[in-house]
């Protein structure tokens, strides 16, 4: 990551830490948004690495060289690993800049690894999601933030682990996948079921004020066959009217979950959808069939959603996190048992240490 003293990629960082103004730097050279603005289409298209001003961000030449390797030799460890685990570690600034190269690796059909390109396109334009389960923040996608949106200098999503506003590489990364919304809504109709759900996932963090993302899902849906590639729709769906809100879609997803001809996945992810889209009571007739139909054997398959795989933890799978949150909040939290001083009785804890004397 660099000496934080002399790398000159966190010049910025430094200064705000010094106590300068974060709207000072809005639209210049460390502003991701502005760099993201100003790539060019041919920049894009042409693959035009050395065009990008990768050492500008945390990390950006190992970003650049990622997005190198898997473009010109296929490799996905070397490629994709390297932008979804500096995502994972809370540092996008620099793995925004290869938003763009993903998609049209993704939307590359000979190319080996376009899938797991597409895979980890939408990891920057998501802040908080792993580990995340509640009806609250699941699905939650704020719109892109500007300028006047920031409150003391940041706005809600802080800022990253190297100091970053976090804001700023979220609402760049959508703004690219917004800019190629025309290169992703035919993998919607991919012949590759994960390219399929992918697509979905990519396409929930677009903007969307016209509705056309979100009817796109809609009419997909009516033409698919494979009921996991559906589920991802109906909760792609449901991102996007969280972040756009829509009477009729909220009321379609409520009609969903309750139709005994839909698939148990199609049903469940309704049923988390609607969840997600009002605070509501939970339903009785939802919980009885939420608890009817989230089996184990549904939960496994659930879990190759991108959004229940990231909701999952080490001792429930995502499906089961959310059924658990959403519907049966009082139930302990499994990942407490990692901790096995907190499940024994107050006289079997161990004695705090003796004071010093």
């Amino acid at each position: 990551m660099g000496d934080w003293q002399t790398d000159p990629t966190f010049a910025m960082c430094r200064a705000l830490v010094d106590g300068a103004e974060l709207a000072s730097f809005a639209g210049g050279p460390f502003d991701v948004r502005a760099v993201m603005a100003a790539m060019r289409p041919e920049t894009k298209s042409g693959f035009l690495l050395g065009q990008v001003p990768w050492e500008r961000f945390p990390q950006g030449g190992d970003v650049r060289d990622a997005v190198h390797l898997l473009h010109s030799e296929g490799s996905r460890r070397g490629g994709t690993g390297v932008v979804g685990g500096m995502c994972a570690n809370d540092m996008r600034a620099a793995a925004v800049l290869a938003v763009p190269f993903l998609i049209r690796i993704a939307a590359d059909t000979g190319h080996p690894c376009r899938a797991n390109a597409l895979a980890v396109a939408s990891c920057p334009a998501r802040a908080r999601h792993l580990g995340i389960a509640s009806r609250d923040e699941l699905l939650l996608h704020r719109a892109d933030f500007q300028d006047g949106d920031l409150h003391d200098g940041y706005d809600d999503y802080g800022v990253e682990v190297t100091g970053y506003p976090a804001g700023w590489s979220v609402a760049a990364a959508r703004a690219a996948i917004t800019a190629d919304t025309a290169l992703l809504h035919p993998l919607l109709g991919d012949p590759d079921p994960s390219i399929r759900i992918y697509a979905a996932y990519t396409l929930a963090t677009a903007s969307d004020p016209d509705r056309t993302v979100r009817s796109s899902f809609r009419a997909r849906l009516g033409a698919e066959q494979h009921p996991l590639v559906s589920a991802a729709l109906v909760l792609a769906t449901a991102e996007a009217t969280r972040a756009h809100p829509h009477a009729p879609a909220i009321a379609w997803m409520r009609e969903l979950w309750r139709d005994r001809t839909q698939a148990p996945e199609v049903r469940l992810a309704a049923a988390i959808g609607w969840l997600c889209l009002t605070d509501e009571p939970v339903p009785d007739d939802m919980r009885t069939a939420v608890d009817d139909l989230a089996t184990d054997e549904h939960a496994h398959t659930m879990d190759d959603l991108p959004w229940m795989a990231n909701a999952g933890g080490s001792h429930e799978s995502g499906l089961q996190r959310c059924v658990r949150t959403m519907l049966h909040p009082d139930q302990p939290d499994p990942e407490d048992q990692d901790n096995l001083w907190a499940s024994l009785p107050p006289a079997l804890a161990p004695s705090p240490p003796a004071p010093p004397t």
